[in-house]
């Protein structure tokens, strides 16, 4: 180890942290966010390539890693992770028992609700649907596609249905009846069972961007029962999920959450609309009472201001504003861009007497940055999503001082225009393969002991245990 490797083993970046009632303790204070890989089979269940992914990412030296998000409702939803049925539980445990094998890395699922969406349907087809459906008399049918559009208010008086027209139905929060809200933490609550029974440390409660949890905490929530409206009325269902899923799992696993610290949805008004700053602090110290391990912060990556899409494809969060505050993407955002939200939640939990800890992210791309965020008390862990996607070896890296064989993010679009179009996730970066493409190579593991031209060498087979103490 060089001298700057022997310093940066004294970095607060490099102490470990304990976390949770239950005696777990983070090897240093790197957390790998939730991705979504779309590397899981059209029902749910794990892969070879899921697998290899995550165990890089083990090997690669994250203090805590959230494996992506993991669906608890038992539906259709394409090559994403479920947790919705017990089936799913082995192929899962065998996920974490390999992991575990050669990585002191904490492991936790992100669970997920999410609603209804489809894809945004050719004029011709919206209308035989919608006649179908009882929306429009059968003598529209008898327009042609430029007519019907021409006079769409005339046919379609509601903006719900013009808005199904435009973009694709998507079903909201508001749709939803009593008895449907009712089953929400239930869900929850059996999916972090089965996590815990596939040998997971806990689970993350996704309450963030474009998705159920979120929506009901946001001031844009437009019911007018319990559930909607008042500050407390927002917080029921949240607050009734994380009481389930204690109930269900124990004092002793990880409960936390990610959830906005802004939601920046840009209005057609031109101005700036949903949750600020200071309604994620109120949040934040609630969820802290109700005895969440952790906090997870992010940012923005809503529908309400997303572009509307091409025919034949749904709805993506991340294009709008909102989703350009979720994920910043040119080289000249600012770094750390959304580091203040996570300690200006910090700093509210700390006044209302609460130790839970915050994890901050977003552009964190140095160790200097992330050392300065910790040193500073801006967050207690440091969250780095497409750094470590782009090197997962990125820890190791840093702390042996070898900065210099970094394979750095360039912020292109390449792995987000994967996930929009629900493809497997890598990047443009990782080492070309034996058929010359760079886009489907998983990166080998990094040893720094290793001559330069063999440290991308890896084999599974091969693996053995590395400590990322």
């Amino acid at each position: 180890m060089n001298p700057q490797g022997a310093q940066r083993s004294r970095s607060r970046l490099f102490q470990p942290f304990p976390i949770g009632k239950g005696g777990l303790v983070l090897p240093n204070r790197i957390w790998l966010p939730a991705m979504v890989t779309w590397r899981g089979t059209e029902d749910g269940f794990v892969t070879p390539s899921v697998r290899e992914i995550y165990l890089r990412y083990a090997l690669g030296g994250a203090g805590m890693i959230v494996l992506e998000a993991t669906g608890i409702r038992d539906i259709a939803s394409g090559p994403l992770l479920r947790l919705s049925h017990d089936r799913f539980v082995p192929g899962l445990k065998a996920l974490r028992d390999e992991m575990r094998a050669v990585s002191d890395s904490v492991v936790i699922p992100q669970i997920i609700d999410f609603l209804k969406i489809a894809t945004r349907k050719p004029t011709r087809v919206f209308m035989e649907d919608a006649f179908r459906r009882g929306l429009l008399a059968e003598s529209v049918l008898g327009l042609s596609e430029a007519q019907f559009e021409a006079a769409l208010p005339r046919y379609l008086p509601s903006p719900r249905h013009q808005r199904d027209f435009f973009y694709g139905y998507r079903q909201t929060i508001e749709d939803l009846s009593l008895d449907e809200i009712r089953r929400i933490p239930g869900w929850f609550a059996s999916a972090a069972r089965r996590a815990q029974a596939a040998g997971f440390d806990g689970v993350e409660l996704h309450f963030a961007h474009a998705y159920t949890m979120a929506a009901f905490l946001s001031v844009t929530n437009a019911r007018t029962d319990r559930y909607g409206g008042s500050f407390e009325n927002r917080m029921r269902l949240p607050l009734e999920v994380v009481r389930a899923v204690r109930e269900e799992v124990g004092r002793d696993p990880l409960v936390g959450c990610r959830y906005l610290g802004s939601e920046d949805i840009l209005g057609a008004d031109g101005a700036i609309h949903g949750n600020t700053l200071e309604d994620a602090q109120a949040i934040g110290v609630e969820l802290a009472r109700a005895g969440l391990d952790f906090l997870s912060i992010s940012r923005g990556g809503k529908f309400e201001d997303a572009k509307q899409p091409p025919v034949g494809e749904a709805m993506y969060p991340y294009t709008g504003h909102s989703g350009h505050t979720c994920i910043p993407r040119g080289k000249s955002d600012p770094v750390g861009v959304n580091v203040p939200l996570a300690a200006g939640i910090r700093q509210a939990v700390r006044a209302a007497g609460l130790t839970t800890p915050v994890v901050t992210s977003g552009k964190i791309i140095a160790f200097d940055q992330a050392e300065s965020i910790l040193q500073e008390g801006r967050a207690d862990l440091v969250g780095m999503a497409r750094a470590l996607l782009a090197d997962p070896d990125l820890p190791r890296k840093w702390r042996a001082g070898s900065d210099a064989d970094l394979r750095a993010c360039v912020f292109c679009p390449f792995c987000e225009e994967e996930d929009q179009r629900h493809r497997v996730v890598t990047c443009t970066l990782w080492p070309k393969g034996p058929d010359g493409g760079r886009s489907r190579l998983t990166p080998g593991v990094w040893r720094p002991d290793a001559p330069w031209n063999s440290r991308h060498v890896f084999s599974f087979a091969d693996a053995t245990r590395v400590t990322t103490a």
